[in-house]
């Protein structure tokens, strides 16, 4: 079928009950991509409806170059994300009831993931996205809808899946710098490395909830004595600090950027889009934060490593709670992390519970050690990198 067929469907639609829209499922060849409609809501109200373009990579004019490896091929996928939810923003508008003339894809963020909503293949590129088709009500908008999938929607494959010079130069920073990123992370293991922070990268964060780098931040400049050099495939040799496998502890006064610089080590194991600050920090794909958690559940979690003798002879090798103190959580939590397989952990003490990490010398005169349930964390770190 056609565009021209679609346009048709609409018409014939147009003013009768929102369920006839599922009359249009199928798919539709326009000038330079073909349309599916893959599932129709049942209401306005309902999550919208699933739509995927399909568009050949001679109309889109998107180089082989942009996906030669697994790493390319993903950091070109994230700019087409980005590119296409921007063009959705800017194009969709109000169109009735409920969610009618709602425009989505799932956005990427500042991290660079491989996603489903765009996929390069060989000869052509897939879009998944959503589409709330036009209601008056619950009566549908014949009219609006084909403005919608055929002027509006068209134009923004134009904008963001036809690329421009452009876009051919933006899309290959996003491509280059996955590239590096991935390579970063695999020399780690070569040089005795748990992380790499990049000389020149911006850590800080807008604020706890906004990923975006903080305005006028002041650029990372490693330590003489911990800094490394690494090469890359397109940004060539980079210096920076490298955090050795082993027992690491960051130390300063207040807001002196411990933990902005922990909270960027455990951001690390994914890559970052170009403007970051990020793009050049790195740590090992299983390193992992773990925090106490109160109030979080438990299940048949051996502990006894960091705590025993309960009240009451509660078991701790096959241990069970709904609801688990701080350090009783922060122990499971590192017990499930080790079993996970993951060799570097990540624990900043503004969110662990302090009892659980450490017990000073006047507690231990107070307290018998053969008294208290909780074996700290600093007595057993050593162990566990041991083992």
């Amino acid at each position: 079928m056609t565009s021209e067929d679609l346009h048709h469907s609409l018409c014939k639609i147009d003013g009768k009950p929102y369920p006839a829209y599922k009359n249009i499922r199928g798919s539709y060849k326009f000038n330079k991509f073909t349309l599916s409609i893959e599932r129709v809501q049942g209401d306005p109200f309902a999550s919208p409806s699933r739509l995927s373009i399909r568009i050949d990579h001679r109309s889109s004019l998107i180089d082989s170059s942009l996906f030669s490896n697994a790493s390319r091929r993903t950091g070109s996928e994230t700019y087409l994300a980005r590119s296409f939810s921007a063009a959705c923003r800017h194009g969709q508008t109000s169109l009735g009831s409920g969610k009618s003339g709602r425009l989505e894809i799932d956005t990427p963020v500042q991290e660079i993931l491989k996603r489903t909503c765009v996929e390069i293949g060989k000869t052509e590129t897939i879009v998944r996205f959503s589409v709330g088709l036009p209601a008056n009500g619950r009566r549908i908008l014949g009219k609006a809808a084909i403005g919608l999938l055929t002027e509006t929607l068209p134009e923004i494959v134009s904008q963001a899946l036809v690329l421009s010079k452009n876009d051919k130069t933006d899309i290959n920073s996003f491509a280059d710098t996955n590239e590096d990123a991935d390579h970063l992370r695999s020399q780690l293991e070569d040089h005795r490395l748990v992380a790499f922070i990049a000389d020149g990268a911006i850590l800080p964060r807008a604020s706890g909830i906004d990923q975006h780098p903080l305005s006028n931040a002041v650029p990372f400049e490693s330590p003489a004595s911990q800094r490394v050099r690494l090469t890359v495939p397109h940004a060539g040799e980079i210096s920076g600090m490298g955090i050795s496998d082993g027992i690491t502890l960051i130390v300063g006064g207040g807001y002196h950027g411990k933990s902005t610089l922990l909270n960027a080590i455990e951001r690390g194991v994914y890559n970052h889009i170009p403007g970051d600050g990020r793009e050049q920090v790195v740590a090992r794909k299983d390193a992992t934060k773990v925090r106490a958690e109160d109030a979080r559940s438990v299940a048949s979690v051996d502990l006894s490593p960091f705590i025993n003798n309960l009240p009451g002879d509660k078991d701790t090798q096959n241990f069970t709670t709904e609801n688990a103190s701080g350090s009783t959580s922060q122990a499971a939590s590192i017990i499930e992390t080790l079993e996970t397989g993951s060799h570097a952990l990540l624990i900043d003490e503004d969110i662990s519970a302090t009892n659980f990490l450490i017990r000073d010398a006047r507690m231990q005169q107070l307290i018998a050690p053969e008294k208290e349930p909780i074996t700290p964390f600093v007595q057993r770190v050593r162990s566990l990198y041991d083992q």
